[in-house]
């Protein structure tokens, strides 16, 4: 399985997340970035949130105003298959660098600001088939690029 990272996404804390090209990746995720509720977002399991770039996609043919960086997430990848991922499946990121999936994320109410004009709740849509995206924890940092490619490495079985 590969894909592409087309955004790299970082912020003070909270959603959204601006763009940043390029990156260092460092064991606690991109520099520059960091978590609005430490308790419950960030830290080396949770270094990373990958969304994929067609989630994003899907949404705004919905209705929902939403980019790069809008739900929160540090990565927006084009081409992963987001229902085969798996916890403990490795990916090479670039030249340097190497994750480890380690859980989905469950969409918080902090998205509901994108719900808007009556639509519906954005969390339940991002909880279906993992669009709400896959946490990660570094294994190796180094500099990242928009453009990079992302490659499955390992799986655990």
């Amino acid at each position: 399985m590969t894909g592409k990272i087309c955004h790299l996404n970082v912020s003070r804390g909270g959603i959204p997340k601006r763009e940043l090209n390029p990156a260092r990746l460092t064991a606690l995720g991109l520099e520059g970035d960091d978590w609005a509720h430490p308790k419950y977002h960030g830290g080396p399991e949770q270094a990373l949130l990958l969304i994929g770039e067609e989630v994003i996609g899907e949404l705004r043919q919905q209705g929902y105003e939403v980019y790069a960086g809008a739900l929160g997430e540090n990565l927006t990848t084009r081409g992963l298959d987001y229902e085969k991922l798996r916890a403990g499946q490795r990916f090479r990121l670039g030249q340097e660098c190497e994750i480890e999936l380690t859980k989905l994320r469950e969409p918080c109410r902090t998205l509901d600001v994108y719900n808007r004009g009556g639509m519906g709740k954005i969390q339940k849509i991002l909880k279906q088939e993992g669009r709400g995206g896959w946490y990660a924890r570094v294994l190796r940092g180094g500099h990242l690029f928009a453009g990079d490619r992302i490659e499955l490495v390992a799986e655990t079985v």
